[in-house]
């Protein structure tokens, strides 16, 4: 159990450069807080002590606006920065070393059955305000871009952008994403291609001119 702490605490240090010591984070960090209450209701959760469960949950989301349903399964090192307005869902389950962002909701869509919320693989990051919804996987190492929609699975190195989110591949290129934790340098393929039709139109224009003058000397 302490063990597990320390190595939180350490990707805490590793992944915020606000983070000033161990002690500080383990004090006043409210990502912290909310996983800390989360292995006991998950405990209990599992010992079908599903009321004290619950009633240990709601009391997390109360002191730290982090929801987190006891039967959710989270792996090692899990950061949560900032925290608020965060819900994670029962069936969910979150892998490795994998970082989320205030305003994060890992939901289900309301018609699925049984499973219901979806799967982070490892080294996953969900920026501030995006949505993943229903019983799909997010593979390893995987980017949610902020405030993306995010209803159909994700490659493993791929991020995903908009509403609803598409996916652009990282092509020939792992990020450390202990490290990397940009959520604005994102490429979008949808402006990507208006650009690429803007050039090309202007292009045409200009041809036609062209055309137009020599036929006119």
């Amino acid at each position: 159990m302490f063990k597990r702490l320390s190595e939180t605490l350490g990707a805490y240090q590793a992944r915020d450069p606000a983070a000033r010591s161990k002690l500080e984070i383990f004090l006043l960090y409210p990502g912290v807080h909310a996983l800390i209450f989360h292995r006991v209701s998950h405990w209990l959760y599992r010992h079908k002590c599903f009321f004290l469960a619950r009633l240990n949950s709601q009391l997390a989301r109360h002191l730290t606006g982090i929801e987190i349903h006891p039967g959710a399964r989270i792996g090692r090192r899990f950061v949560i920065d900032h925290g608020m307005g965060i819900v994670i869902g029962e069936t969910t389950e979150i892998g490795d070393d994998c970082l989320i962002y205030h305003g994060v909701t890992l939901g289900g869509t309301g018609k699925d059955q049984g499973k219901r919320h979806p799967t982070l693989g490892n080294n996953v990051m969900v920026s501030a305000g995006a949505k993943v919804l229903g019983p799909f996987k997010v593979g390893d190492g995987a980017r949610i871009a902020a405030n993306a929609v995010v209803l159909t699975e994700i490659p493993p190195e791929a991020t995903a952008v908009g509403v609803p989110a598409r996916v652009v591949r990282i092509a020939g290129e792992k990020v450390d994403y202990a490290s990397s934790v940009d959520q604005i340098h994102v490429t979008d393929p949808v402006q990507k291609e208006l650009q690429a039709l803007s050039s090309r139109l202007e292009w045409l224009e200009k041809y036609i001119d062209e055309q137009h003058r020599a036929e006119n000397v």
